[in-house]
């Protein structure tokens, strides 16, 4: 079971999948499964499939040893050659995202843990921010949002800095959050302005005075894999 920590010093992708119908996201899903299936690249540690619950898409959290295995592994004839032609005939938007783990919080205290074994609902939102303001952005949405740990229903978040991606551009910030049910995510949501305590507002009014755009999909885990297994 892959899990995430602010400890970790190697490379987390994010690769997002957007697509216009359910069929094309099953398409998605059962080429990742054959990937993660028969993947054995240096350096590649894990792949955990999700696939999008509000909006067609998948998305695989990845993590590898270093940027320079990655890359290998982009310029080989497979993934040039195979790999992106055939998710480029399912999708709408690709977009490989390379990023460090800026912050991570769990209620338990435990750690982050991402497994198709699990029942959390997930909210993956990429934040487009200035280059100069994006330090100050991982912070807004990470260490000022530890009032998230007394949330009914909130179970981790996880904050990642963008290093490099290809299919996006500018800098950004990518917020990976675990909830115990869709229920409790829109619970959280409704909130009313009013019945906000002072940290979340303080937290909210910064991290949107910091970002330049949003885009955010929910997704349930179905399929991971780790090195060695």
């Amino acid at each position: 079971m892959p899990k995430i920590s602010s400890d970790d010093k190697n490379l987390t992708v994010l690769n997002l999948f957007s697509t216009d119908a359910p069929e094309k996201q099953e398409g998605l899903l059962g080429a990742m499964r054959e990937i993660v299936d028969s993947a054995a690249y240096p350096g590649w540690m894990s792949s955990t499939v999700h696939a999008g619950v509000d909006k067609p898409g998948t998305a695989n959290f990845i993590q590898w040893r270093s940027r320079a295995d990655l890359e290998d592994r982009y310029d080989g004839e497979e993934f040039k050659h195979r790999t992106l032609p055939l998710f480029g005939e399912l999708t709408t938007s690709i977009r490989l995202l390379q990023n460090e783990i800026g912050y991570s919080q769990s209620k338990s205290g435990d750690g982050v843990e991402i497994s198709p074994e699990r029942t959390d609902f997930t909210v993956i939102a990429v934040f487009g921010v200035e280059e100069k303001n994006q330090d100050d952005l991982v912070d807004a949405l990470g260490p000022s949002m530890k009032f998230l740990s007394d949330v009914p229903g909130y179970v981790s978040h996880t904050i990642l800095k963008g290093i490099a991606a290809r299919g996006l551009e500018g800098s950004f910030v990518v917020s990976y959050s675990q909830w115990e049910s869709q229920e409790a995510f829109v619970a959280y949501q409704a909130v009313p302005q009013g019945d906000k305590p002072a940290a979340r507002l303080e937290a909210e009014k910064r991290t949107g005075s910091l970002l330049t755009s949003v885009d955010s999909n929910t997704y349930r885990v179905v399929h991971t894999r780790a090195a060695g297994e």
